[in-house]
C-alpha cells in the first residue's frame, strides 16, 4: 500500500520561498503598516528578504511538503 502524500500548506507557500541552494527566504514584519514613523533606512532594510532561522527550517520544509 502506498504512503499518502502530504499536502502543501498554502499559507506557508505564500510566505516562504526555497532557493536553489536550499535556503528558506522570508519577508520582514512591520514593513507595510505605520511607515510614516520609521526611518528610510529602516524601511529599505525591511523590504529585503531574510533567511529563516535554522531551528525553524525543518518545520517550514514540512509545511511546504519538501520533507
Amino acid at each position: 500500500m502506498a504512503k499518502q502524500k502530504m499536502k502543501t500548506s498554502k499559507t506557508a507557500a505564500k510566505r516562504f520561498k526555497v532557493t536553489k541552494n536550499g535556503k528558506i527566504m522570508r519577508r520582514h514584519a512591520n514593513a507595510w503598516h505605520k511607515t510614516g514613523k520609521k526611518r528610510r533606512s529602516t524601511l529599505r532594510a525591511l523590504r529585503l528578504e531574510d533567511v529563516v532561522a535554522s531551528s525553524d527550517s525543518s518545520r517550514i520544509l514540512r509545511l511546504l511538503g519538501k520533507k
